[in-house]
This record gives C-alpha cells, structure tokens and sequence, in this order.
C-alpha cells in the first residue's frame, strides 16, 4: 500500500509517494515545487495572498498526483506545515482555505517535531553508523539541529534563521555586498552561540534540504539531477568555501544560466543556505559532511 505526505515550507513544497517495506521506507515518486510561501513573512508577519494562491495551485496539483494512487491514499495522505505558516499572524486563514479548496488538514510542525520528523527521514535515506549524529535542516524561515545516533532520535531545536529569511534581512543587493554577507555572518554565528549546544568531536553531520542536495549536485555536475547520487554524497569545508566564494560573486541571472536545474527558484537564497550551513560545520568543529535528500516528508511517513 502506497503511502503519501506533503511537506509545506518556506521555499518549497514537497510530496512524496512511498510504500513500507520490511528494508525500511522505499521511495516511489518525488515532486517539488517552489511557491516560497513564506516571502516576506520575516518582515510582515502573514502570508501574503499571491504566495497563497501559488501554494493552492501546487497542493491542487499534488492531491491530482497522489489520485492516481487510489482514494485511500489520498484521504490518509500526512500534511505537514512548518516556520512560514507556525509564524505568521494569518495561519487559520490559510489553514481553512487548503481545506476548503483541497481538503487537506494541515499539521503545524512545533520546531522539535520539525527536528525529530527531519531527523528520522534523514537517517532514513543514508548510511550513517555513528553514535554522534547531526542533522541539519536548512528551510527557509529556520533551521533545524537534530541529534542522535544511527538507530534514533535523541533531541533536537529549531533556530530562527533560514536561507529566505536570512536572504530577505541580510542580503538586499544582487550580488550581495561584502559587508551584508559579513553581517549576515555574524548573526549565524550569535544565534548559534545562543543555542547552547555542544557536539562530540566525533560527531558525523548530515546535511538535508534544497541547499545541501543542490550543492551536492553542483559539486558533481550532476545535470539531469539523479538522486541516487545525492544520498551519501560527501562534501568538506573546503569546497564549500570555494562554492560560496563563486555564488557570492555571481548575479542570480548568471547562477540560473550556469545550473538551471537547481537554481531557478532558488538562486537568490542559496548563498543563505549555503552561509548558515557554512556556520554550523564552524560551530560544532567539523569539517566533512553528508548529504540526504530525506526531510520531514519522509519521517512523518515513519512515525
């Protein structure tokens, strides 16, 4: 029996189609889609109705998708909404018109389940055997920093800083100045100093969301995009550094032109991402990562 869940972000809307099998969660279908829910909710407060409408579109979309499937698999299909729609002012508006135009029930994602859900898919999609594991969730109103160990979740928070947030405050010219990458920077590293938390030296980061699987297939050249060669995909500081130096530099026009597949509608807050996630690796002292392309769609599905 099929099985379905949206993930309603930021930035991205994301459903995926998969069965339970006895090796664990086997993926059928994955769709995403870019509506950025979230545009100026940092700064506003609500969403606004034409990032609404996009996301309308998109969930309509999806339930014609997961129709194919069969209506069970659509009337049991997990929903899920995480910083966008947890922070803004408007969210029952929201809420009512998915279910009245769709008939989806939407979950609003506390930051910690945000993190466990996340989490659990993530690991799900890798192969990770360590007794020191984080995972780092990069959205686009926040991040997430999930620890555990191969076989399950231990604790985790949601910090307020994602690549369309942290794009929409810090980073305002095309391409960013070097003193708004430098301010933004440093707000990175205060909220993360705020947290507290402390890592292993052992400790084996795993990386999820658009920005790290869009890094991962830059690095490679991967185009057309192939998934199989994102999970497990290992990337140093080093060429993130590098990577961030040439996307600093880059007009959002040419960084569509030199990776079309995985920069429209998202070439101006991958530098974001790529900043924050640049800032946890320096935060918990490591210097190596993996990608997954499991999230919160996945372990909902799971739990």
């Amino acid at each position: 029996m099929y099985t379905a869940s949206i993930d309603i972000g930021t930035n991205s809307v994301l459903l995926l189609i998969a069965k339970q099998t006895e090796l664990g969660l086997q993926v059928h279908e994955e769709v995403q889609r870019l509506p950025r829910l979230g545009a100026m909710v940092d700064s506003n407060g609500v969403l606004a109705r034409q990032s609404i409408d996009r996301v309308l579109e998109v969930l309509t979309e999806y339930a014609e998708i997961i129709q194919t499937y069969g209506d069970g698999v659509l009337k049991k299909t997990r929903v899920t909404a995480t910083s966008a729609v947890r922070d803004a002012a408007n969210k029952n508006e929201f809420l009512s018109l998915v279910k009245e135009i769709v008939g989806f029930e939407i979950q609003i994602l506390s930051g910690e389940e945000e993190a466990k859900y996340t989490y659990l898919g993530a690991i799900s999609q890798t192969k990770v055997e360590s007794n020191s594991i984080l995972v780092v969730d990069i959205g686009g109103g926040s991040t997430e920093l999930a620890m555990g160990d191969s076989s399950e979740w231990l604790c985790g928070i949601s910090v307020n800083m994602g690549c369309v947030r942290f794009n929409e405050r810090y980073l305002f010219h095309n391409p960013p100045y070097q003193q708004e990458i430098g301010e933004c920077r440093r707000s990175i590293e205060t909220l993360l100093e705020s947290t507290k938390l402390r890592f292993p030296s052992n400790t084996q980061v795993v990386a999820v969301s658009g920005t790290a699987t869009s890094l991962a297939a830059i690095d490679q050249q991967l185009f057309p995009y192939q998934l199989s060669r994102i999970n497990n995909y290992r990337l140093n500081t080093d060429k993130l550094a590098k990577i961030i130096e040439v996307f600093s530099l880059n007009a959002y026009e040419q960084l569509i032109e030199l990776h079309p597949e995985v920069m429209q509608g998202r070439a101006d807050v991958f530098l974001a991402g790529l900043l924050i996630l640049e800032g946890v690796l320096r935060y918990a002292s490591v210097e190596e990562f993996i990608v997954s392309s499991g999230g919160i769609r996945h372990g909902i599905l799971l739990s």
